[in-house]
């Protein structure tokens, strides 16, 4: 959100006041750091607020929330699931308030570090809410961190891989997926040579499928500690030539004004040999023609590099405390035993999304294939910059983006008016 230091700090003021006033019905105890008092006295009521999907995955958090009340009688929980459109600026304008702030939200690991700036949520370190942090995978863990403090705890995560169509790359006599982007480029021409009326890829408009050619060469939308911004950079612009030659040379062409679905249209229906897509897409591409009945033909594999290094960015859910929860200890509670090992391990069996912690991934977890697909490429995927801001840099950068992609405007010159946005949004921070 554009919010200007004035704003900020009087947001963290109001919050900051109405710390006695928040979403729990009851007071309990209310521990602002350090491990709970006996977790069997905590008492009281909590609100939490779920952005799962309300038909198909809210169910499995319900029946944990019931384990948990079984677990700890003398704790409530009032469930709420809430649009995950939406539940970004009702969160913000209860925190802000001060009024009907939930104790526990699900939130996008992008708004971590906004939410902590503006002191909307509690650092975590210390809490029972944060057990066992060294069973948690590297990359989800580290989307909860800003300014030196933690605060989340990972839910589920994802990042962004290679799907690819093995049919058709049998058809065109390809025997591995592309490591690097000269690969994919290769592997489009031979595709389209050999199984006419089958493009290579589809590239995405979006920009935040930029990030693993970002990744890739060493470039990133800016540098906090050095107060620069960088996505105008050599690097940066690399990265988004190469987007461009594949667009020009592999890609079918895109229509920007339904690029997502026809983008999965597209590639379910076998029109397109290769996305880089999330695991989030996968329930979906099984619909298509070219997989339902035969959902073994659906591959899975990092996305490519420059250089055979794949990155690609941390994607997924953290569990954040409300700074103004009238019940803390029994919202660290919460917290814990819904990101625990075994709840993880529910949710994912249920779910068929990706863990957060290592010890999650058993056997019965990996027979689901998307999840043992996805799991070695989460090694890869690293999270985005913990800006505050973050989310606001995707509007200008998109922008720009697609007037590259059309032929519009140059990578240079796109760049760079992408750049002299994002110094309205970051002040203090120098443009290249």
């Amino acid at each position: 959100m554009r919010r200007g230091i004035s704003a900020v700090a009087m947001a963290a003021a109001i919050v900051l006041g109405v710390t006695a006033c928040g979403g729990g019905s009851d007071s309990g105890s209310g521990s602002k750091g350090g491990a709970a008092k006996d977790p069997a006295a905590v008492s009281g009521t909590i609100t939490y607020w779920d952005t799962s999907d309300a038909k198909n995955e809210a169910p499995a958090y319900q029946a944990l929330i019931k384990d948990f009340e079984a677990k700890y009688p003398k704790i409530k929980v009032n469930y709420q699931n809430v649009d995950f459109t939406t539940v970004e600026q009702k969160f913000k304008a209860a925190a802000q308030s001060g009024k009907g702030a939930p104790d526990v939200v699900r939130t996008d690991v992008g708004l971590i570090p906004e939410y902590a700036s503006l002191h909307y949520i509690a650092p975590l370190d210390g809490t029972a809410a944060l057990q066992d942090t060294q069973d948690f995978v590297t990359g989800p863990l580290d989307t909860t961190k800003y300014d030196g403090k933690t605060y989340g705890v990972p839910s589920v995560t994802d990042t962004l891989g290679l799907l690819y169509n093995k049919e058709i790359f049998a058809k065109a006599g390809i025997a591995q997926p592309p490591a690097t982007w000269d690969e994919l480029i290769a592997d489009s021409a031979t595709i389209k040579q050999k199984v006419p009326g089958v493009a290579g890829t589809y590239v995405n408009p979006d920009s935040y499928f930029l990030f693993p050619l970002l990744f890739g060469e060493g470039a990133d939308l800016a540098d906090p500690a050095a107060k620069k911004i960088t996505i105008n950079s050599p690097a940066a612009v690399k990265a988004v030539t190469e987007a461009k030659k594949i667009y020009d040379t592999s890609s079918l062409k895109v229509d920007f004004a339904s690029a997502y679905d026809n983008m999965q249209t597209s590639f379910k229906t076998g029109k397109v040999a290769m996305l880089i897509q999330g695991p989030w897409s996968v329930g979906d591409d099984l619909t298509g023609s070219a997989f339902k009945g035969k959902e073994s033909n659906l591959g899975y594999a990092p996305v490519p590099g420059s250089s055979g290094k794949a990155l690609a960015p941390t994607g997924g859910h953290d569990l954040a405390v409300y700074q103004g929860s009238r019940n803390l200890d029994a919202a660290y509670l919460f917290t814990q035993f819904m990101t625990s090992s075994s709840s993880q391990q529910q949710i994912a069996l249920k779910n068929g999304t990706l863990p957060t912690r290592t010890s999650a991934y058993t056997p019965e977890v990996l027979k689901n294939p998307t999840i043992a697909g996805f799991k070695p490429i989460m090694d890869t995927a690293r999270p985005r910059v913990a800006l505050p801001q973050v989310g606001s840099l995707f509007t200008p950068l998109q922008q720009e983006y697609i007037k590259i992609l059309q032929g519009q405007t140059s990578v240079r010159s796109g760049l760079d008016a992408a750049a002299k946005d994002f110094g309205k949004l970051l002040p203090g921070y120098t443009v290249q």
